[in-house]
């Protein structure tokens, strides 16, 4: 039943998976999701639900606006202070590619009219291993979106779902 929930709110284009994220699935856990969620493999189904959802060509809706807060709010002051200019700006355009911007970026632009947009993610905003830019709670947080794990997004859906556990 479960299962067939999600399906039915890809298909209807309730639940994104975008091509970046689409990607990571395909070798990530040697491809698990894609192998439990078979719908997810087949060409009619990705076809009518156009999944995954093309990032190419994908906008924030203030570029100039959204790049300041990347190299400002969105950077880990200690990492960056660590490499060169050239570095930062490498890292910074190699990120903007990323699963995790292109999520974001995404939401923002659903959300010019969408009143519920939420961000299903398993991350949590603390500490980034090191790495150059907040995690995507942190930034979901700073640009006021909803950004829940999936338990969560279970809950909003509990009227339409019912699942039974066995023991």
């Amino acid at each position: 039943m479960l299962f067939n929930f999600i399906k039915e709110k890809i298909e209807i284009g309730e639940i994104i998976i975008i091509d970046k994220v689409y990607e990571q699935c395909t070798y990530n856990a040697k491809g698990l999701v894609l192998n439990q969620l078979a719908f997810l493999t087949d060409k009619t189904f990705l076809k009518k639900s156009k999944t995954p959802y093309k990032t190419g060509t994908l906008f924030t809706p203030s570029p100039a606006k959204f790049l300041r807060i990347l190299e400002n709010q969105f950077v880990v002051t200690v990492q960056r202070k660590k490499i060169t200019d050239v570095e930062f700006e490498v890292s910074k355009n190699k990120h903007l590619e990323d699963a995790d911007i292109k999520q974001i970026i995404l939401c923002l632009n659903l959300m010019k009219s969408e009143p519920d947009v939420y961000l299903v993610n398993e991350e949590t905003a603390e500490s980034n291993d090191n790495k150059l830019f907040k995690k995507i709670p942190a930034m979901c947080n700073e640009l006021n979106i909803q950004c829940i794990a999936l338990p969560k997004l279970l809950k909003i859906y509990e009227k339409d779902i019912s699942v039974l556990f066995k023991k």
